[in-house]
């Protein structure tokens, strides 16, 4: 199970794509509302695909939080500089 392995790089790395997931999905859904002409439910597939980003971020949070606090972890974690 190596994609379990958590170090400094990922713990980061998780929390820029959090970042990430969150500022697109909002950037969509105010782009679906307010921008997006309405043809061929493309109005509704932008607004689809931004609430979509916007549940996934709390998702790759907390996975990123229940993998740093698993057995072992702690000793990688301590040598990370914050």
């Amino acid at each position: 199970m190596k994609f379990l392995i958590l170090g400094c790089q990922t713990m980061r790395e998780g929390v820029v794509v959090t970042a990430v997931f969150l500022v697109v999905g909002i950037v969509l859904v105010l782009a679906g509302v307010n921008i997006v002409p309405d043809i061929a439910y493309m109005k509704h597939i932008v607004l689809f695909v931004g609430f979509i980003l916007m549940l996934l971020a709390p998702l790759v949070l907390v996975s990123t939080f229940l993998i740093s606090v698993l057995p072992g972890a702690k000793k990688k974690m301590d040598e990370c500089e914050h």
